[in-house]
């Protein structure tokens, strides 16, 4: 399954605006409590831009996952993504688990969200909390062909809701904004299993 993809920022009288006219117009999916981390900054030296291959642990509303995304990246993309389900209450096994694989030192982050379906488009209002919002707006696709449909759907509908786009550069800068002053840069070696326990015991 490819993910075609938009985001763009949100102020928070904007998150307000969206909420309501999704609300309105559209029909609410659920609501995700997230926490994930990115292994793949952990990996090498090398730019986020130039980034195509994308390992994560994740948890939503205490549900752990292993995602893994290919493709190139940015303010709008189409990527392959697969998922592995997890039993409930095995997060923390796996974050050891990644760690005796090497994969000890990744980016966490708390994502909050509020999921509506709005003309065949899933939009993500995400929050990050005590810092800042921006929205997600997703199809999912089978083939290039539909990549090629779904692209122009989703860039006119954000053009009718008054929503901004992020260019490619525009994103990055706003990944390393989130990496300076709201992620959390997580090394098992350092921080150890308990952490979690300790800092995230709500999302667990």
């Amino acid at each position: 399954m490819v993910e075609v993809e938009f985001r763009g920022p949100l102020a928070q009288e904007d998150y307000a605006r969206l909420e309501s006219k999704l609300s309105k117009d559209g029909s609410f999916v659920k609501e995700k409590r997230r926490l994930l981390i990115d292994y793949s900054s952990g990996l090498t030296d090398d730019d986020i831009r130039d980034r195509n291959l994308d390992i994560r642990l994740r948890i939503t509303n205490h549900e752990p996952e292993i995602i893994i995304k290919t493709g190139t990246w940015g303010g709008s993309d189409a990527r392959t993504e697969i998922s592995v389900m997890l039993k409930k209450g095995q997060f923390l096994n796996m974050v050891e688990a990644y760690a005796a694989l090497g994969y000890t030192k990744g980016v966490l982050c708390i994502r909050n969200s509020k999921i509506y379906q709005y003309q065949d488009i899933e939009f993500a209002l995400v929050e990050v909390p005590n810092h800042s919002y921006y929205f997600e707006a997703e199809m999912e696709v089978t083939d290039d062909t539909f990549i090629a449909r779904a692209q122009p759907k989703i860039k006119t509908t954000c053009s009718e809701l008054g929503l901004s786009i992020y260019t490619d550069e525009e994103f990055f800068r706003s990944v390393e904004k989130l990496d300076a002053e709201a992620n959390v840069h997580y090394d098992f070696n350092k921080h150890g299993r308990e952490y979690f326990s300790q800092h995230y015991k709500a999302y667990l």
